[in-house]
């Protein structure tokens, strides 16, 4: 795997040890296969490659981390895996669909399945936990009754 020296990629903390890619097809939730990142020089900035050529599965059930400094591609690997940025090369497969082939209707289907956590999250001070819970699943279309189900 090559990412700026300060990115790592680890399994739960107790293992401290870096992700295998020998993880089987079927037992990986996320694979990363040489997956390059390059974004275009905008104004008078040049361009940046922010990953290059990273291989690598988190195995379906763990706990994952992505720690480093800032500017090591940290957000990067988060929005490629979740659609929001589409690689420059390589594919980023999640439960087996690649994530990086998907767009329009197909790509948002995938991404109500893939949940995230963020360092910044936000959560509406008017709403009780339940219902920030609830928030997506509302504007997704969901009855009152699954709603109610689901959180």
């Amino acid at each position: 795997m090559n990412a700026h020296q300060s990115l790592a990629i680890a399994e739960a903390i107790s293992a401290l040890a870096p992700i295998a890619t020998e993880t089987t097809e079927a037992e990986a939730m996320v694979r990363f296969e040489r997956v390059a990142k390059t974004y275009p020089a905008y104004r008078d900035k040049p361009s940046v490659q922010a990953l290059q050529e990273i291989d690598f599965a988190i195995p379906r059930g763990s706990i994952t981390g992505v720690i480093g400094r800032s500017g090591a591609g940290k957000s990067s690997l988060v929005r490629l895996i979740n659609g929001l940025e589409k690689p420059t090369a390589g594919r980023v497969v999640v439960d087996g669909r690649d994530i990086s082939a998907l767009s329009g209707r197909e790509l948002r289907l995938a991404q109500r399945s893939i949940g995230m956590i963020f360092q910044h999250f936000n959560l509406l001070s008017s709403r009780t936990a339940a219902d920030n819970i609830a928030l997506p699943l509302e504007i997704a279309g969901w009855s009152k009754a699954d709603i109610a189900i689901r959180v």
